[in-house]
């Protein structure tokens, strides 16, 4: 198996957006409760290798279905460039799921101190879920990820379960308001992720599957991708204010320049040049979701 292949299949130019969940509930944890943070690097562990299985899945099931061609506008990934076989793609999604496994057990372990209680039997059974729903996004007879169905799972897994979860980990409690509105928040900026992704894609995409991006077209995607990050940033704002932060835990403001330069790029670009949007709406992403730390 080709390492440099094998690395580039993980997609880890992605992880800035599960980092971005997992980080907002951390610091949601900080605002309203006593953090255990014994808990804390196996969550992050965990959230990554649930990520990278999605992404190793992804790259099987496309090729699988043929819509990594050629002619597609993002970049080109092993199997398709031929560095790597489908099954080294498997090899690899089974020691991912092997690793989200190891350490998620420990993360639960950590936060309850058994795996008897309720909400411990809660969290494996939301983790076997989380690589049930990350295996199907592509894979299987019907896919969710080709009937315009990604969107949810994006806002469910990336927003509200990695976001509310860890929140819920880090903290052993769980004040709605204190959590669902970042959560929310994270969820919108993640499915942006995917839609400028489908923006970018939409010409290729459109001969073997079905995303939002192609439902609603050229204009109402961007249309939709400006609402996504509009409801994000109020989000963040109602939960700051809710939560009764000073105006210094505020400063995570700083990074929505980024986000409008991000809009403004999707409305005036397509195809191939939409490529650099995709990082960077992840790494303003996890910017602000750092930035909250300070308060």
């Amino acid at each position: 198996m080709n390492p440099k292949a094998a690395f580039r299949s993980l997609r880890v130019r992605a992880t800035p957006l599960v980092l971005s969940g997992v980080a907002m509930g951390i610091s949601a944890a900080c605002t309203s409760a006593t953090v255990h943070w014994a808990v804390v690097p196996f969550l992050i562990l965990t959230a990554v290798f649930l990520q990278f299985v999605s992404n190793l899945s992804n790259e099987l099931g496309d090729s699988i279905h043929g819509t990594d061609r050629n002619d597609r506008q993002g970049m080109r990934y092993s199997i398709q460039s031929g560095d790597l076989t489908p099954n080294d793609i498997k090899v690899l999604i089974g020691i991912c799921i092997a690793l989200s496994c190891l350490f998620g057990l420990l993360m639960i372990y950590f936060a309850f101190g058994t795996f008897f209680s309720l909400p411990a039997l809660a969290f494996v059974v939301l983790g076997l879920l989380a690589i049930i729903a990350a295996m199907r996004y592509t894979l299987g007879a019907h896919p969710y990820g080709y009937r315009g169905l990604g969107d949810i799972y994006v806002f469910l897994f990336f927003g509200l379960a990695v976001t509310m979860g860890g929140y819920y980990l880090c903290s052993g409690t769980l004040l709605l308001w204190h959590a669902f509105l970042p959560a929310c928040a994270m969820g919108c900026f993640s499915v942006g992720v995917l839609n400028v992704n489908n923006i970018r894609d939409m010409k290729t995409d459109a001969a073997t599957r079905v995303t939002m991006a192609i439902r609603m077209g050229e204009r109402g995607s961007r249309l939709y991708q400006s609402i996504l990050i509009t409801i994000g940033i109020t989000c963040m704002i109602a939960w700051s204010i809710l939560s009764g932060r000073t105006l210094l835990g505020y400063l995570y403001l700083l990074a929505v320049p980024l986000f409008v330069i991000h809009l403004a790029f999707v409305w005036r670009h397509t195809d191939k040049q939409l490529d650099k949007m995709v990082p960077m709406l992840s790494i303003s992403t996890f910017l602000m979701s750092l930035l909250t730390f300070i308060q």
